[in-house]
């Protein structure tokens, strides 16, 4: 299948040919020299992945034991994950349901009828041989996710991106190998055993690191926000299997390989662009690329060997016989005489579909007027766009003045202390208060970056009672103002003696004056009317 033009992204090439410098460090080649040669052969990326989401659900997909992160080494493991003879499987319809959800949430087909296949292969932490999935007719097919890319300095400008969606089909989690060096050992936990995942195969759609890293954080935004997955890669909840190969614009794609386990979107976009800068090496030395499954060295920045694919594994696929098929019903095809609690209803689950994040930063951008940069920031960040439009509607200040306090303010105060939003000090309702303070004139600018930090000692105090209690705020009272200025006058006729002889940019100088006699608590505005009227 011929690539789409978003594969043939010339900022991604642009990208690709700045970064061959430091790549080629660590490949051990002449940099300046590779650099030339690739300008002009043009080698462009091609990159699909595999992602790994697991369901959210309290207990596995095919048994009942708990899921949870953590727990003492096989404390969480049933007869049927240990894979003891008698055993049968149970669907968790949870699970079928997130699956579903999520398919709904990326435009695919929702297959009315799915299968269930045994995938046979031999490992420690795969006690019964094989692993149940949905290989040949999963739960959902031909979908897409629109992405974007933020690029610039300041990460300001934002491309339009789409990556199809082949399939995402229901599977079961393997167990985790512990490996002891010391005692040169490896030792098996099957708390993962059997917990539910989806996993997400999309087309080779992109061309280098940061398009797979931004839709890998996409994709993760849209779990969360579903609620069908937590998506933390910390502890293992989002793996991504990145398939990557180069070919020069309008050949045939080249041997791809695939970089396994990857949990970060950070490594993921370093080992993809390593692995594209390497095989570009590899090829201009006249060798070939090898069908192999590598992984990322995080510590070295490198994509390591760790089998070849030449010869193609047989995983000899057959139907699960203990698993009849999914049956996903809507409105229309639902038996009259079945209890709808007990079958998943996909009409009933498309009506239960939250504001996704790309609709929501549309609505942000057009209801408020802000960046659309800006609407990436509050989408992001977890509870921040409630918080944005809390502040909003409490006060009389206008949306672009609160969005630059959130971001360059609040924002900066919860990544300096490693809190989320629902963490912070300060609440919308504060904030709004702050701001209509600000916007009625009763303190300035300053003030309120004061009034801002005392919110967030959390002491309990309001804007205005900590204005009251530092005399921050602005003085009102005209006359007094008046003869502060007159001060002023009398105490600088140097500069009053320049003004008088035109030079009215000396006045700055003398506005100044009035704010360090009043301690900044003078607005600007009407001490330079005040000024001008006694000097003209």
């Amino acid at each position: 299948m011929a690539p789409p033009a978003a594969a043939l992204c010339g900022w991604c090439v642009r990208v690709i040919e700045s970064r061959k410098l430091n790549r080629l460090t660590v490949l051990s080649r002449n940099a300046q020299s590779a650099a030339e040669r690739q300008s002009k052969s043009k080698w462009m990326g091609v990159v699909g992945l595999e992602v790994h989401a697991q369901l959210s659900s309290n207990s596995k997909l095919f048994s009942g034991s708990r899921v949870q992160f953590s727990a003492p080494p096989n404390s969480l493991v049933s007869f049927l994950d240990a894979s003891l003879p008698g055993t049968l499987p149970v669907l968790n319809k949870h699970c079928v349901e997130g699956a579903v959800m999520t398919g709904l949430a990326l435009s695919c087909t929702i297959n009315k009828k799915s299968t269930f296949d045994r995938k046979h292969y031999f490992y420690a932490d795969l006690p019964v041989g094989y692993q149940i999935t949905q290989q040949r007719c999963p739960i959902a097919v031909n979908g897409s996710l629109a992405y974007s890319l933020c690029v610039g300095k300041t990460r300001n400008q934002v491309i339009p991106k789409l990556v199809r969606i082949k399939q995402i089909q229901l599977e079961q989690d393997s167990g985790k190998s512990l490996h002891d060096d010391a005692r040169t050992q490896t030792l098996i936990d099957l708390n993962r055993a059997g917990v539910g995942l989806i996993e997400i195969v999309m087309e080779p759609d992109m061309c280098c690191g940061d398009e797979a890293a931004a839709a890998v954080r996409e994709l993760q935004l849209i779990l969360q926000t579903l609620g069908t997955s937590h998506g933390n890669m910390a502890e293992g909840q989002l793996r991504v299997d990145a398939n990557i190969s180069v070919h020069r614009p309008g050949e045939p794609y080249g041997v791809r390989t695939e970089v396994k386990n990857i949990n970060s979107a950070r490594f993921l976009a370093k080992a993809i662009d390593y692995e594209i800068q390497r095989q570009i090496e590899v090829l201009e030395n006249g060798r070939k690329i090898l069908n192999e499954t590598r992984a990322f060295d995080y510590k070295s920045g490198q994509t390591i060997s760790m089998r070849d694919k030449e010869g193609k594994q047989d995983y000899r696929f057959m139907p699960e016989p203990n698993l009849p098929p999914l049956i996903i019903y809507d409105n229309e095809t639902l038996p009259s005489n079945v209890n709808p609690q007990q079958v998943v209803n996909i009409d009933h689950i498309r009506e239960q579909l939250p504001e996704l994040p790309n609709v929501k930063r549309t609505r942000l951008v057009e209801k408020y007027g802000i960046l659309a940069e800006h609407s990436f920031t509050l989408v992001n960040e977890d509870g921040l766009v409630q918080f944005f439009e809390n502040v909003v509607k409490q006060t009389q200040a206008s949306p672009k003045k609160v969005i630059g306090w959130i971001i360059n303010d609040f924002l900066a105060l919860l990544k300096q202390n490693n809190l989320r939003v629902n963490q912070s000090f300060i609440r919308p309702s504060a904030l709004s208060e702050l701001l209509n303070l600000l916007d009625k004139g009763f303190i300035s600018s300053s003030a309120a970056k004061q009034v801002f930090v005392e919110l967030w000692k959390g002491e309990g105090k309001t804007a205005a009672q900590i204005v009251e209690q530092k005399e921050l705020g602005l003085i009102q009272d005209q006359k007094k103002l008046e003869q502060i200025c007159q001060c002023v006058i009398e105490g600088h006729p140097a500069e009053v003696s320049e003004i008088q002889q035109g030079n009215w940019k000396v006045l700055n100088k003398l506005i100044g004056q009035v704010q360090r006699a009043t301690q900044g608590r003078a607005a600007p505005t009407l001490v330079k009317a005040i000024l001008e009227k006694k000097l003209s």
